[in-house]
């Protein structure tokens, strides 16, 4: 890496810290700031798999809050966004990210976001293929719905013809893991201290990113290129076989995500071309979701949800994934009522293997102020599948939330 390459990532991402601290701090006094607290009781109902995992039972307990300032004219805004978590079993899954640290200002006809923070693309349920700003927090949850925070400059603009965005990630952050004593994990751990970078990149590389999104009628569309680090890592043994090393790959992506809204039906659709160290290969989810609303005039709305999954990427050159060729089917209950209460379930089915994983997850508010959730985990696969190597770690996690 350069010197001249070295000293613009540098000024980069200092410019991007400093300012957003400098902007929060400036306005201080108007911030509002609401804080969470979270206790969650996690049990695996099987023995673990491997040497050095815990048994059974998993507390923890985990701080957050959403922090705001929306200035008179709402041309400026600021969030934050922190997240500290304390596990009593996996030293791993005790960490602190700043999840959002961001600043945005509003000009005529474009917008200008800094800082740290969270981006979602896609429009499906069960996997969001075009989904490719923010690393995964893998010892939050196996599902890849947790994000770290990502540092980037984002500059925006409305056009007659659709939005159009251009993303700079100056710094690239690594996927987190379980550790030796954590579930969740298959037989050999992830050596986080030594991971590697290919063709040249490293931290610092810069990732680059072009979005357009527009509504035509009906139809929601997003386009995108992508070009930086895979936030996958492909994982590779050490000398010793010991441990898995990950080696971060260059990748280059272009992606479609569509949803087509009629009466009371969506039709979804994600699509991505991707070309990761010298293999080109297709992603996609394709899928629909109807919703039954106001069942019998009760306020109860049902939603049933069917979408297919597919990946033709070669799983010996670039970082492995479960939903090869895989079928989501899945149900959503919405009570519509004070309590906001709501159930989502899904099971994800590879229709050659008839591997399993589903997940059941309910919510409700408990008063004003707290809100209660379960959510349950089962896995099941043969002995040759990849899933298979998680099979013992079906589990039921409880979690109360406090907001203040």
């Amino acid at each position: 890496m350069t010197m001249n390459l070295n000293l613009l990532h540098l000024v980069s991402c200092k410019a991007i810290v400093l300012f957003a601290i400098i902007i929060s701090s400036a306005m201080a006094n108007d911030l509002s700031f609401t804080p969470n607290v979270t206790t969650e009781f996690r049990y695996f109902p099987e023995s673990p798999a491997y040497d050095g995992q815990f048994e059974y039972f998993q507390p923890s307990i985990y701080f957050g809050g959403e922090g705001r300032w929306v200035s008179k004219d709402r041309k400026k805004r600021v969030r934050f966004e922190p997240f500290l978590r304390l596990d009593l079993q996996d030293d791993e899954r005790t960490h602190f990210d700043i999840r959002e640290l961001s600043y945005l200002q509003r000009f005529n006809d474009f917008d200008l976001l800094i800082g740290n923070a969270q981006i979602f693309w896609g429009v499906a349920e069960s996997r969001n293929v075009v989904d490719v700003i923010n690393q995964f927090d893998e010892v939050e949850n196996s599902d890849e719905t947790d994000k770290l925070g990502q540092p980037l400059i984002r500059f925006g603009k409305y056009t007659d013809v659709g939005r159009f965005e251009i993303y700079y990630l100056p710094y690239f952050r690594e996927r987190t893991f379980p550790g030796k004593d954590g579930r969740q994990r298959g037989p050999i751990t992830v050596d986080l201290n030594n991971a590697d970078y290919n063709q040249g990149r490293g931290k610092w590389a810069g990732d680059f990113a072009l979005r357009y999104q527009h509504q035509i009628g009906q139809f929601d569309i997003g386009i995108h290129v992508f070009t930086g680090t895979a936030r996958a890592p492909f994982l590779e043994l050490n000398e010793e076989g010991t441990r898995l090393l990950p080696i971060y790959q260059k990748l280059t992506q272009s992606g479609l995500d569509i949803q087509w809204t009629w009466d009371a039906w969506l039709l979804k659709l994600e699509f991505v071309i991707a070309d990761q160290s010298d293999d080109n290969f297709v992603s996609s989810a394709l899928g629909f979701e109807y919703t039954f609303f106001d069942i019998s005039d009760s306020g109860l709305d049902l939603g049933i949800l069917v979408e297919c999954l597919y990946d033709n990427r070669d799983e010996t050159k670039t970082a492995s994934t479960l939903f090869e060729n895989d079928i989501f089917v899945g149900t959503r209950l919405s009570w519509n009522n004070f309590y906001e209460s709501e159930l989502l379930f899904g099971a994800i089915i590879d229709w050659e293997t008839g591997s399993i994983f589903s997940s059941i997850e309910y919510e409700r508010r408990i008063g004003e102020n707290m809100k209660f959730e379960v959510e349950a985990q089962y896995l099941t696969a043969n002995d040759t599948e990849p899933l298979a190597q998680f099979e013992h770690d079906s589990n039921l996690t409880l979690r109360l939330t406090r907001y203040f």
